[in-house]
Parts: C-alpha cells; sequence; structure tokens
C-alpha cells in the first residue's frame, strides 16, 4: 500500500490512510526514556557550561597574571643596573665627603672648594635621577630592625634610644619602587650591661 501509486489506488480502490496502523510512526522510545535522555541532556548542558565558565575564568586569572608579570617586568627590569649604579653613588658620595674635609675654611685652596661643589651637585643631580625612575634611599636611623630592609653588622650600646632601634647605618639600603634591592648595613642598640 505505502509502494502504490495514485493511478493504482484508484483502479483498486485501495485505500491508505491514517487508520492503516502500518501507516502511523513508531517512536523508538517511550515516553519516559524521553524523559531519562531529556534529564541526561539537561545535565550534560549543566556540566558543559560549569566547564565554560571554570575555563574562562582560569584564561581571566592567567591574564590578569601576565599582566601583573609584565608591569613587575617594566618596573623591576632595572634592578640589576641599579644595583651596580648604587655602587658608584657611594663612591660619589665617600668623595664627597673626604673631599668635604680637605676643604675646610682653614684650607685657602680653591681647587678642592670647587671639586667638592661639582661632587654635591653630581650626587644632587644621582639622587633625583634615582628619585626620578623610583629609587630611594633609606633612612633607617631611630627606626626598628627590619630583617627584610637591613643587615645587623654590630650592636651598639643603646644611650639613650630604645633597644632594638638603628643607631647607626654603615652602608646605606636602597629599595626600588618599594622592593629592597640593597639591604642597610646597620648597627642595632642593645641594652648596656
Amino acid at each position: 500500500c505505502v509502494f502504490s501509486t495514485a493511478a493504482q489506488q484508484r483502479s483498486t480502490g485501495d485505500e491508505c490512510g491514517p487508520e492503516d496502523p502500518r501507516d502511523e510512526p513508531k517512536h523508538p522510545l517511550s515516553d519516559g526514556a524521553l524523559e531519562h535522555k531529556a534529564i541526561k541532556l539537561e545535565e550534560q548542558v549543566r556540566d558543559l557550561t560549569e566547564r565554560y565558565r571554570k575555563a574562562l575564568a582560569d584564561s581571566e586569572n592567567v591574564r590578569r597574571r601576565t599582566q601583573k608579570f609584565v608591569e613587575d617586568a617594566k618596573l623591576f627590569g632595572i634592578q640589576s643596573f641599579c644595583r651596580d649604579l648604587v655602587e658608584v653613588a657611594d663612591i660619589l658620595e665617600k668623595t664627597a665627603e673626604s673631599a668635604a674635609e680637605e676643604a675646610e675654611p682653614s684650607n685657602p685652596n680653591p681647587t678642592l672648594k670647587k671639586i667638592y661643589e661639582g661632587l654635591s651637585l653630581i650626587e644632587a643631580k644621582l639622587q633625583s635621577v634615582f628619585a626620578k625612575h623610583g629609587l630611594q634611599k633609606m633612612n633607617p636611623v631611630g627606626g626598628k630592625y627590619d630583617p627584610y630592609d637591613h643587615e645587623i653588622v654590630c650592636h651598639v650600646p643603646a644611650e639613650g634610644m630604645q633597644p632594638g632601634t638603628i643607631a647607626l647605618v654603615t652602608q646605606d639600603g636602597y629599595k626600588l619602587h618599594g622592593r629592597t634591592i640593597r639591604h642597610a648595613l646597620v648597627g642595632v642598640a642593645v641594652e648596656s650591661q
């Protein structure tokens, strides 16, 4: 009946209609099986949605970490250069101090006085360049000892100071954008016995 044409149907008088049980579409799954399959698909959608959200959050975290890494690289890329340059600043400071001692008012030599003035100008300009690039000299005298910023080289009797405070500095420490690049060598006050 399914393969018969309209002409054959007219001639034979056969009618194939919806009453014929052979033409009804058969559902291979029952209603219960369809509901079960729908529930499984919904669970898969929820699972995939959750995975997608986690992957999206992970990629955002990676992007943030990478951005932070790049920003830190920009800020602290000159760290080793700064370490070397503070050594030059130390030499310049010591030279200026010794020139100041030699250029006392009792010494009439004008050349020493000009050398001292020139060294002082160079030192001031170097410190302003340091400040421009985020490099700062620490001034810990009178402050509390901090192992992240200071290195103890001696203990000094506490005369008029609280024990544990920094009494003297033998070598200046420096920070680059708040990160210590050279610890200050300090003497810490201790109780006299």
